[in-house]
């Protein structure tokens, strides 16, 4: 995503000294009945649904991505489903839809 990633800018050579470098171990993976089953900050959440074309789609974050944005587990649920390419309007039914694990 450095450079080839149109949701960023591309890192410019001024920035290269600030850069670090992180890696998350996603492990522990638990199917879950209910979608609003996980804490923010304290799990990361995967989710898989059917999109509005019958296709199946997945999207995931890590378990900082919904406090770093301020987001409660609705908002990070819809942009989980943005993020996954779902265009429709995105309804309370159709939230409980979906397949969530959390990790």
């Amino acid at each position: 995503s450095a450079l080839k990633d149109s949701r960023f800018p591309p890192v410019t050579r001024d920035e290269l000294p600030r850069l670090f470098c992180s890696v998350s171990l996603l492990t522990n993976f638990e199917d879950v009945c209910d979608y609003m089953d996980w804490e923010v900050c304290v799990h990361g959440i995967r989710i898989e649904f059917i999109n509005e074309k019958g296709s199946k789609r997945t999207a995931t974050y890590l378990p900082e991505v919904a406090k770093e944005q301020g987001w409660d587990h609705i908002q990070t649920i819809d942009s989980l489903l943005r993020k996954g390419g779902y265009k429709a309007p995105i309804t309370n039914e159709f939230r409980k839809t979906i397949k969530l694990t959390r990790y």
